[in-house]
């Protein structure tokens, strides 16, 4: 499609031929809008081009007024004349309104009266728009404002200004006749601008038209003047990479309607102050050289001239950025030698008022290198403590490379930077060539030098999980801390609080409990006290997973805790909770509540980074494998598991993690029915795993699945006790596992017993994961018929136990001539269907497949995806196995091959 330039709003007005959006949003407000509109944007920002859209597209033509004057126009009788022109001119006022010709003694107070006296009668609406409103001279705003207040209630105003007017509309306002749409309602949002370069034949890739809007702020003639510039363009990808304020187009609208109409004092006000991202009128006084600056930004900002407020006192502004980068480029051409010492004396002045980033951001701008490294070291734990240690990375990116390597404090930084990657090595390194340069560093900073250098080195040893380093460091840097005059003034207490929490992580990585537990509750204390919420924030999270060994319900409100103060300073996505979220994932699906585990899990996903965290990243997916094994998606479950186990050489050993994801993925197997490859797992175990908690119950869940329950209760004794060393759910699963052994082996009083220990635990905690992992719904029935202690906690069990099964996920679904399962062997028969008799026909190979996947909980698709055949194949061989063995259903299949030798015997029950 073509496009063309016509004149029209502010001069420049660009109308893409085809390409006129629809903005229906904007239109239902001007349908249901009060007596009087007022369009308030700066130049270019659609005013005309809506108005005449939503007149056109609500079919208003025959009763709008439309008026509007060139800007060197201000005589108000022939505005007037033109009014009433208007107003003759629409289908009701045609036969009101009188002619009205110009007079030496008419005025344009007059005119207001005549007007009137001939709408008094008016009984059908007309809309009076009056375009560039602000063009008009005090007089005829005066006038204007008297008609406003009078005219009858069915003649409407759109006013269409640059900025606000002076017409008495705060009352208006108060009594809910005025309906007021400004630039922030006129920005184009995404998706329109999106339409508009549709109309106008020009295709932009989505990140292509993302940045174009994101420089356009939405600003409908920066867009426009883009489509303009782009059709046909041989390289539209490119044009958008390089369109700035200073484009051809928008550099001669800009120059041409705002830039141009300001006096000589406030161009000079907005040129030099371009280099910043922020200005106040204090820093416009500075730059320029003038007072006025308080004065100028909000009068600047009123009038809509692309100066925004950035608080609510209207104390700082920034500039569109089309028209900060037209300002800069105004500024290189006439003035290129002023932006070193602009950019020093922003400098210097942001460094005084504590505004570190803009300091070091326009002293590197200005090359003054000394004192970027001065302000960016000095506030550099400052901004990591607040969590900004990215931008901290960032401005550290803006330094010559062979400075950094040259100046010991800039190369302190670059390993703290390394650190955060994950380069340990590198890291290591960067600290050795710092602390050899150190006699470099001026006498007076060496402190703060000697803080940050043994800060880094806990971070590194933390990293490391180097316990001794760990230790040494901390006590090192606090014994600093203590000494006079050593730290920078201010700094001592936020040391301490860094310092305390990085020891008890590392402390918490070698599984030093008490230790930790203790630290971090001091360096909490500590940043509390002295306001440091990002410190503390840390302390909570890593403080979730030791809560996590007392109790779940503790681990939860601390990481609960940890989340809602993240989220009141904006962190709720960073990577310091993805501990917390992790913990509280992995309570929920120990609790059964397998839906918010789940939820919890994909906000842990979104903060995880597995280079900085292993234990948190091998939880997370031994977390994940643990909900797959209670839906009963074995592969999927497995799989999350592999994953876990892949992430064990990066923990420190012993560690109880990696024996956790084994003994998950021996019950995994179990559950599969794949007891060959379960007891496989379990010999892959090192020494150190062998004699953990865990595996001694994997290897009794396998001994149950082999029927050999004095060997499992044998691998269980060292466990039965308060003092053995298993977390909470280990624990239960150990009482409840020698339940099902006692039973097994004919001691239904013990088993009872046991079970009722089981119970016991479980319940403060809400714990109900070991009842689904060792599914013992008999036992359970008949517990809870010779008991009503605990029943709450059973019918949970019960009613999970239940649900699994309906979904095809619990131990016991039963889905008739439909479900296969596993663990078998061939032999001959004649099937006559009796217990203990063989079947009459001899099971095929396949049937036996197929019959090893009874036990399961694979549905008949499932099964069909492991043994890559048919749906339709899978339920014939169901059928045939069901006529061999004389059966009716799934559970009487699986009994009946039990007792026939074809599949191996289940615990037995009494």
């Amino acid at each position: 499609m073509g496009s063309s330039v016509r004149a029209g709003e502010a001069g420049i007005a660009v109308s893409v031929s085809g390409g006129v959006v629809r903005r229906f949003g904007l239109f239902e407000r001007l349908d249901g809008a009060a007596r009087v509109v007022e369009v308030s944007a700066p130049a270019g920002s659609g005013k005309t081009v809506l108005l005449r859209s939503w007149i056109g597209e609500s079919g208003l033509s025959a009763r709008t007024a439309w008026v509007t004057g060139q800007r060197e126009e201000r005589d108000p009788q022939r505005f007037w004349i033109s009014v009433a022109d208007a107003l003759r001119g629409t289908a009701p006022g045609s036969a009101l309104v009188r002619p009205v010709t110009a007079a030496a003694d008419l005025d344009g107070w007059a005119i207001i009266e005549w007007l009137l006296k001939d709408l008094a009668a008016l009984g059908d609406r007309i809309w009076l728009v009056i375009d560039d409103v602000h063009e008009r001279s005090a007089e005829t705003l005066r006038q204007l404002e008297l008609l406003v207040m009078r005219a009858p209630d069915e003649l409407r105003f759109v006013l269409a200004t640059r900025h606000d007017l002076g017409l008495g509309l705060h009352r208006l306002r108060l009594e809910g006749e005025l309906t007021e749409i400004r630039a922030a309602d006129l920005r184009f949002t995404l998706d329109e601008a999106r339409e508009l370069f549709d109309g106008a034949g020009v295709e932009l890739s989505g990140p292509a038209l993302a940045a174009l809007h994101e420089r356009t702020e939405g600003w409908a003639a920066g867009l426009r003047l883009a489509a303009l510039s782009l059709a046909g363009h041989q390289d539209p990808e490119g044009f958008v990479a390089s369109f700035s304020g200073s484009e051809r187009t928008v550099a001669e609208y800009l120059l041409a309607e705002v830039l141009k109409r300001q006096p000589g004092p406030v161009r000079r006000l907005l040129l030099r102050t371009s280099i910043l991202e922020r200005v106040n009128g204090e820093l416009a006084d500075l730059l320029t050289g003038r007072s006025g600056g308080g004065r100028i930004l909000p009068e600047l900002e009123e009038a809509n001239a692309f100066v925004v407020s950035l608080d609510a006192a209207r104390s700082w502004f920034r500039y569109h950025r089309l028209f900060a980068d037209l300002l800069q480029f105004e500024l290189r051409a006439t003035d290129p030698d002023e932006f070193p010492a602009l950019h020093a004396a922003a400098a210097a002045w942001f460094a005084g008022h504590g505004f570190s980033v803009e300091a070091v951001r326009h002293a590197q701008a200005a090359g003054d290198w000394g004192m970027a490294v001065r302000v960016l070291a000095d506030h550099w734990l400052g901004l990591t403590l607040d969590g900004r240690a990215a931008l901290a990375y960032e401005l550290l990116a803006g330094f010559p490379a062979d400075m950094v390597t040259a100046d010991a404090e800039l190369t302190t930084l670059t390993a703290a930077r390394e650190i955060a990657r994950g380069s340990l090595e590198e890291a290591e390194r960067h600290l050795d060539r710092a602390a050899a340069g150190s006699a470099l560093v001026p006498a007076d900073r060496r402190g703060g030098f000697h803080v940050l250098v043994a800060l880094q080195r806990i971070r590194l040893a933390r990293k490391r999980s180097d316990l001794p380093a760990a230790v040494a460091a901390a006590q090192e840097l606090m014994d600093f801390v203590e000494a006079a005059d050593a730290v920078p003034q201010g700094l001592g207490e936020d040391v301490r609080a860094v310092a305390l929490v990085s020891l008890g992580e590392v402390e918490l990585a070698w599984q030093r409990l008490a230790e930790a537990e203790r630290h971090l509750a001091q360096g909490i204390a500590v940043a509390r006290r002295i306001g440091r919420p990002f410190t503390e924030v840390i302390g909570l999270a890593q403080g979730t997973r030791v809560a996590a060994y007392r109790s779940l319900a503790l681990a939860v409100d601390r990481g609960t805790e940890a989340i809602e103060l993240a989220r009141q300073h904006g962190w709720a996505e960073h990577p310091v909770l993805s501990s917390a979220y992790t913990v509280i994932a992995t309570v929920m699906v120990w609790r059964g509540q397998l839906d918010e585990g789940e939820r919890w899990l994909r906000n842990a996903e979104a903060t995880l980074r597995t280079e900085a965290e292993p234990p948190i990243s091998m939880l997370f997916h031994q977390t994940r494998g643990m909900l797959e094994l209670a839906r009963g998606r074995y592969n999927d479950a497995l799989a999350a598991l592999r994953a876990a186990g892949n992430h064990a050489e990066l923990l420190v050993k012993p560690h109880p993690l990696p024996a956790q994801a084994r003994a998950l993925t021996v019950y995994t197997l179990l559950r599969a029915g794949d007891i060959k490859s379960a007891e496989q797992a379990l010999a892959e175990m090192d020494e150190q795993q062998r004699n953990t908690g865990e595996t001694r119950e994997a290897v009794a869940a396998v001994q149950l699945a082999q029927n050999d329950p004095r060997a499992a209760l044998k691998a269980l004794a060292p466990l039965l006790h308060d003092s053995a060393p298993l977390i909470t759910p280990a624990r239960v699963g150990a009482y409840l596992l020698e339940a099902i052994a006692r039973d097994a082996a004919g001691e239904p009083a013990a088993a009872d017993k046991a079970l009722q220990r089981a119970f016991d635990i479980a319940e403060p905690d809400g714990i109900l994961m070991p009842f689904l992992i060792h599914p013992a719904p008999e036992l359970l029935e008949r517990h809870s018929c010779r008991r009503n202690a605990h029943a709450t906690l059973a019918a949970k069990i019960g009613a999970l136990l239940a649900s699994s099964s309906s979904e095809g996920t619990g131990p016991a679904h039963e889905e008739p001539r439909e479900m296969v399962s596993l663990e078998g062997r061939q032999i001959q028969g004649n099937g006559l269907g009796q217990p203990g008799e063989p079947p009459r026909e001899p099971l095929s190979e396949a049937e036996m497949r197929v019959l090893r996947y009874l036990p399961t909980n694979l549905t008949v698709p499932e099964i069909a995806g492991e043994l890559y055949l048919s749906v339709h194949t899978i339920k014939t061989h169901v059928r045939h196995l069901y006529a061999k063995l004389g059966v009716h259903g799934r559970r009487e299949a699986v009994q009946q091959a039990r007792t026939l030798g074809l599949l191996a015997p289940s615990p037995r029950r009494r």
